[in-house]
């Protein structure tokens, strides 16, 4: 695996996830240190996740605060209140218990500020939790479009290199009879006779049935592979030395040894 492909292999995003294996952390982290690239690229994630973060960052209610500040208030104009008109037995109370009520009162104001520190940190631990959430399910689906988006590079890639071969030999199969807009195109290597197809305009094929392309040589069919998406322009179907032209038919899953002539699709000649 080169740089680029490491790069985009989306470990680096795991990681700052922290959802890589201790494993992939270890690889990366000595990556980081000894390759520049690898590097820039995790540092420009990171800078983009935070942005993200913080474009995303969900704030509390505006009136959380004054909430928890309303109930310290109530809580303190209580205590107020019975300091300034204490119970009758209060004033005849000793001062050891004069302490006792002080110590009790003190210690009534630490457990109310202690339930406000725990419910400013709750409510931060929930936003903040629930932006995490958020974040990763968007990450998720950028890292699903990046694919998306880099599969179809490589397909693009791979058609320009077999129309820039000069080795490759184009064939454009026409739509025939019902089919007249289907269109195909076979990628004929002259030197190793292998036959490429680039299928994707042919509508999607039935549950249960499959395109099969067909040499004609001398007159005769000859079977020149099957066809599935994975192989569209990446993987030869066949080695056919010698063919006048193509044709495609849509046969039952696996083929048939003859073409089924009225499921025949598209037709070029060499």
């Amino acid at each position: 695996m080169n740089t680029k492909e490491y790069i985009s292999s989306g470990i680096i995003e795991s990681y700052i996830l922290g959802l890589a294996s201790p494993e992939e952390a270890g690889i990366l982290e000595c990556v980081i240190k000894n390759n520049a690239e690898v590097k820039a690229a995790f540092e420009e994630a990171q800078k983009t996740m935070e942005d993200l973060a913080t474009a995303q960052a969900v704030a509390p209610p505006v009136d959380l605060k004054s909430k928890i500040w309303d109930k310290i208030q109530q809580e303190q104009n209580i205590e107020d209140h019975r300091s300034l008109f204490p119970a009758a037995n209060i004033s005849t109370a000793k001062p050891s218990e004069d302490k006792k009520i002080e110590k009790n009162s003190n210690w009534k104001s630490y457990t109310i500020a202690a339930s406000v520190l725990f419910l400013i940190s709750m409510a931060g631990n929930l936003f903040w939790m629930n932006t995490q959430s958020e974040m990763k399910d968007q990450l998720a689906a950028m890292k699903t479009e990046k694919q998306s988006q880099d599969l179809a590079m490589q397909k693009m890639n791979r058609k320009m290199d077999m129309f820039t071969n000069p080795d490759m030999k184009m064939v454009i199969l026409k739509g025939v009879e019902k089919h007249t807009d289907s269109k195909a195109m076979v990628f004929w290597d002259k030197k190793t006779k292998e036959v490429y197809l680039n299928a994707e305009s042919l509508p999607e094929a039935p549950k249960g049935m499959q395109y099969q392309l067909w040499a004609i040589a001398d007159g005769k069919p000859v079977n020149a592979g099957m066809y599935t998406a994975d192989k569209d322009s990446r993987i030869a179907l066949a080695n056919i030395p010698n063919a006048q032209a193509f044709a495609i038919t849509l046969e039952k899953q696996g083929g048939s040894p003859v073409p089924t002539m009225e499921n025949m699709y598209v037709m070029g000649e060499t």
